[in-house]
């Protein structure tokens, strides 16, 4: 669920927080995983999303919990963030021409659109014509991310971009971690 305080969140950029254990850099986000049934939290310029766990949670007690949570943060004046970096922009003296122009067209046309749905993509590499995104976000674990990533980034970027074939998801370290983590809290729950 996506939530508009009004003021700026980050300002620019996005953090992704997929877990609890993610969110020492934050109280805001601290102060939402405390809500029950909330599984990430992710913050991008003007806006925060938080993710349920599971179907069993309704979204109504999340939400209501949620509002109230950054409700008194921003009455607080508090920082967002204490002593993190997070995604702005993932431009490099060193990419060669494709990337270059393959972060562009995220920048400018793809990253805008899913961030208005309260998620955002992040280039992870170019190989062998292949784009490797992380969806964060809103995006993890939606239905509708494979078509996102399919009909929406891949077409757009093979249509501009010749040399790209194919656009595949990728988890990183901390996303296998988490999800090991998060499989063993459920079974150890239906013991």
């Amino acid at each position: 669920m996506k939530f508009v305080p009004g003021k700026p969140v980050l300002g620019t950029g996005t953090l992704d927080f997929p877990s609890s254990t993610t969110a020492e850099c934050s109280t805001l986000a601290k102060d939402l995983f405390e809500i029950e049934g909330v599984k990430s939290v992710f913050f991008g310029p003007d806006f925060i999303t938080v993710t349920k766990a599971d179907d069993d949670v309704q979204w109504t007690s999340i939400k209501q919990h949620s509002m109230e949570a950054i409700t008194k943060f921003f009455e607080s004046g508090a920082p967002i963030t204490t002593g993190v970096n997070y995604h702005v922009s993932s431009h490099s003296e060193e990419d060669d021409e494709i990337v270059t122009v393959i972060k562009e067209l995220l920048d400018t046309r793809i990253r805008p659109t899913v961030q208005e749905d309260g998620g955002d993509v992040i280039f992870k590499g170019f190989e062998d014509g292949t784009v490797k995104l992380k969806l964060v976000g809103s995006c993890t674990g939606c239905p509708s991310s494979s078509v996102t990533l399919r009909n929406g980034i891949q077409n757009m970027l093979k249509f501009y971009i010749p040399e790209v074939e194919d656009v595949e998801q990728v988890e990183d370290e901390v996303d296998e971690i988490n999800a090991k983590v998060f499989s063993e809290l459920e079974r150890k729950l239906e013991e």
